[in-house]
């Protein structure tokens, strides 16, 4: 994956916005005092990231550039293209927008914190992670059948980022047809595990009653619940998530 340029030299007092949740992560783990000054109103919702608290802090925006412009920031951070006119816009107002890539593998992750952490002049504040990833990667478990499944019996594909990270807590994603597992697949030929999404477990919907089928509670005992709002972004909140399933798997 490219590094983003920085025609910005880096600076501990730069005035930062975030546009999108994966990004607001970003900001809300690498940033220091003062630098923040608006993050997207998802990550302020405890139904979608562990770090809303701290999101709470700041000001919160709409996801679109125009709600951010006021408060003057000096560089504004989203993540997937949008086109030259949001580009054209933040320059006018004396911004500078960063389109961040969605990252592809765990690696790819770090990578990008090391970038950011750069932008904000704060290169130490991304060591903590790349030490837990290298920690992560050296010492494996061995790969068991597994499958994630979320509302619905969404599921991963085996060649994303998703799989990328449950093959590091020690699960190899099963290759399911269409992306969804059914429960006629879990009656016949369940895998040997099951990596369930607890994403908005609370809210009443088709998707979370197929997690309460009497064929998927059948399985508690190879089911592992996992925290559904880290694999939204997939990004640093995964790796507290790979220690805690590769936990999870052993105490079975």
């Amino acid at each position: 994956m490219p590094a983003f340029a920085l025609a910005l030299a880096a600076d501990a007092a730069l005035r930062v916005a975030s546009l999108n949740l994966c990004t607001d992560e970003l900001l809300l783990l690498l940033a220091g005092p003062g630098q923040i000054v608006s993050v997207s109103h998802l990550s302020q919702s405890p139904r979608e990231t562990a770090l809303w608290r701290s999101a709470r802090a700041f000001p919160a925006n709409d996801g679109k550039l125009e709600s951010v412009l006021a408060r003057q920031p000096q560089v504004i951070l989203t993540m997937g293209g949008s086109g030259g006119a949001r580009q054209a816009l933040a320059r006018r107002f004396g911004a500078r927008l960063i389109e961040l890539p969605y990252p592809s593998t765990p690696a790819e992750v770090v990578n990008q914190v090391e970038q950011v952490a750069r932008l904000l002049g704060r290169p130490q504040a991304a060591a903590p992670y790349q030490r837990t990833l290298d920690r992560l990667q050296a010492r494996r478990p061995p790969l068991a059948e597994g499958a994630f499944v979320g509302g619905g019996g969404l599921s991963l594909s085996p060649q994303g980022l998703g799989a990328e990270w449950l093959a590091l807590a020690g699960f190899r994603q099963t290759m399911i047809t269409g992306g969804r597992l059914t429960l006629e697949k879990l009656a016949t030929n369940p895998p040997k595990w099951l990596i369930r999404s607890d994403y908005r477990a609370d809210q009443a919907s088709r998707g979370t009653a197929w997690l309460n089928h009497p064929i998927v509670t059948r399985l508690k005992s190879r089911t592992i619940v996992t925290d559904g709002r880290a694999w939204t972004c997939g990004g640093l909140a995964m790796l507290g998530e790979v220690e805690r399933l590769r936990g999870a798997r052993t105490a079975r």
